[in-house]
């Protein structure tokens, strides 16, 4: 399963990068709106410090307009997926970009059948919304599962990209729903490696190693 961090936080980005864990990187409008920089020096910045997929959204929302966006964004770097939104005109640019060999990332999904036309246009990735489900009385993990079934029916390539990630649990939850990735805020991959039992076992292993007297080194 890969593991997308959700930011534009450039200098969080490096230091999680550094574990060798992550994967590829998420962005939206909002995320470039809190950082108050210009979108695509963010954009060239984050696609230099990781070499996986860097999703990058459109801000335009009929079709010919988001396909001028998208190929100018999928021109910052090599590794640059456009980003768009699961609208009528935001699939017949995704059925387009497959065309012209660019990877999409298709947002705001938040049904299966939705997802089945994303699929028929060509996304390279389906993002389907956990949380924002979850908040509004649904079983958001119960899409994963059936994007799942109705992908491995037919065959699709398009990955499920499980987004609006809350929680460790929710990233357990998507991997053994069968996504394929997962985007998760910063402060939820930090917690991936957290658990109090492993804390405790650690200052009990410590502390028993310092009555030794011993160094390894």
């Amino acid at each position: 399963m890969q593991l997308f961090l959700d930011t534009t936080d450039t200098a969080v980005l490096k230091d999680l990068a550094a574990t060798g864990l992550v994967d590829g990187v998420t962005t939206n409008p909002s995320l470039i709106a809190k950082s108050g920089r210009n979108m695509l020096e963010v954009i060239a910045e984050i696609c230099a410090l990781v070499d996986g997929p860097v999703s990058a959204e459109v801000a335009a929302t009929e079709a010919q307009a988001m396909l001028a966006e998208g190929r100018k964004l999928a021109g910052v770097a090599p590794n640059v997926v456009v980003k768009v939104p699961l609208t009528r005109d935001g699939l017949v640019a995704t059925r387009e970009f497959s065309a012209e060999g660019i990877q999409t990332n298709v947002t705001l999904c938040f049904s299966a059948a939705q997802a089945l036309l994303a699929a028929k246009s060509g996304a390279t990735y389906i993002s389907p919304f956990i949380g924002r489900l979850d908040d509004h009385g649904a079983a958001g993990m119960d899409l994963i599962t059936e994007i799942r079934a109705i992908y491995d029916n037919y065959d699709f390539d398009t990955e499920i990209l499980a987004a609006s990630i809350r929680t460790p649990a929710h990233v357990t939850e998507a991997a053994l729903s069968g996504a394929d990735c997962a985007t998760i805020p910063p402060d939820v991959f930090l917690a991936l490696f957290k658990h109090p039992l492993t804390e405790r076992g650690l200052q009990q292993f410590m502390a028993d190693w310092a009555k030794t007297g011993q160094s390894i080194l």
